[in-house]
């Protein structure tokens, strides 16, 4: 898996970080009293410092700063300094840990020939063990060999640091693929419940107003109105739906105007009497003080009520349907009935089942108020009718 590009302010930083971590350990590497600690593994007769001493010193520090963007670039020069100092017979400096440090970086953020370049660090490292056993070193080979583990541990740590962050990133990927997916079903859940009600309504509305030209020509005004109020109203809760989609990183209710359209308990009443304009007898009632609800129950409550009167409209219109919303301390209890006869195989016909087993409507209610805790019922009466029951905690605004 390819790592992804950095822009010009993450390289940027990114160079200034290694730049003054390269810069350090080249200041360090000159403290008499950090000599003793560094790579060694030459033993070869000290040569005095000199100015090639110098230079090969800065060449297995300063690199370092490059360690991300080349690291096999970074690593082919610290280490090839790094042999040219050991088989001169320098002495040992601080500066000779950008070894370790430009092998994890390797492990770390090489991308692309990653076992090519261990394999030809591996052949330069024997080589190297071949010209000090020449110039006289006195370690053997089984000290040559636990060095060559030294370096590989660096590699490897470098190398499990890469797997994990990649996990780590998958993991982020997938998170946010799920995330998406389910947000995509709360966006097709909440279309269905806007368009299916309004077009329902809108459906009744223009029959009813097709029946009143011919029976009644002074009452069809009243029904053409009605069926542009629903297109309106249908027209606003899709434009609150696109705002909540537009909006990157901020609560759809950030917006005076957005909030101002946003389905709520508040607004039951326009749609129960939408409901009545579609020639649905609807009695409604609230018990209880109404308080507000966080976005989330506010939504949930407004679509239970919304879906139960489509499938009132649709499957039992003319029947009396009777919308009771009580609030109580701790949750919301909505119940709406319509009336029909007791379920048998001559009156079955009268007032139609819901589809809902299969389908969005009452389905993604119940998944809608799972999401916020709350529990829905629906199904015939034994009395006769449908009726839907939910009951949603209770959630204030301010939590």
């Amino acid at each position: 898996m390819l790592r992804a590009p950095l822009n010009w302010w993450e390289e940027r930083d990114t160079f200034l970080k290694d730049g003054v971590l390269a810069l350090v350990l080249a200041l360090l590497a000159f403290v008499p009293t950090l000599s003793n600690i560094g790579a060694q593994i030459g033993d070869l007769p000290e040569r005095p410092a000199s100015a090639l001493s110098v230079g090969l010193i800065l060449a297995q520090t300063l690199p370092l700063a490059a360690r991300q963007r080349w690291p096999a670039g970074c690593l082919a020069v610290v280490a090839g300094a790094f042999a040219a100092h050991q088989a001169l017979g320098f002495a040992t400096t601080f500066g000779s840990l950008g070894l370790y440090l430009a092998l994890y970086s390797a492990g770390t953020h090489q991308v692309r020939f990653r076992h090519g370049l261990a394999g030809v660090v591996s052949a330069g490292y024997a080589v190297l063990a071949l010209v000090l056993d020449r110039l006289g070193s006195p370690q053997g080979i089984a000290d040559y060999f636990a060095f060559y583990l030294t370096l590989a541990a660096f590699w490897l740590v470098g190398s499990t640091v890469r797997t994990r962050r990649a996990e780590e990133a998958q993991r982020r990927r997938l998170a946010a693929e799920v995330a998406t997916a389910a947000e995509r079903a709360r966006i097709a859940s909440e279309l269905h419940d806007v368009v299916t009600h309004h077009v329902t309504a809108m459906v009744v509305q223009a029959d009813a107003a097709q029946f009143l030209l011919t029976s009644a020509p002074d009452k069809a005004g009243e029904g053409l109105s009605a069926v542009s109020d629903t297109g309106r109203r249908a027209l606003t809760e899709l434009r609150y739906l696109l705002g909540v989609l537009e909006a990157t990183g901020e609560s759809a209710s950030a917006d005076p105007a957005r909030a101002d359209r946003a389905p709520t308990l508040g607004r039951l009443g326009g749609l129960v009497e939408q409901a009545r304009r579609s020639g649905q007898p609807v009695e409604f009632s609230e018990q209880g003080e109404r308080r507000g609800q966080s976005v989330d129950v506010e939504l949930a409550a407004y679509r239970v009520v919304q879906e139960a009167l489509t499938n009132a409209m649709k499957y039992a219109a003319g029947q009396t349907t009777r919308v009771l919303v009580r609030h109580g301390e701790e949750r919301i209890e909505i119940k709406v009935t319509t009336d029909g006869p007791t379920a048998s195989p001559a009156a079955a016909p009268a007032v139609r089942k819901p589809d809902h087993a299969g389908g969005r409507g009452l389905a993604g209610l119940r998944a809608r108020a799972r999401m916020v805790g709350g529990e829905l019922e629906a199904g015939p009466r034994p009395e006769g009718g449908f009726e839907v029951h939910a009951t949603i905690p209770s959630k204030p605004a301010s939590e």
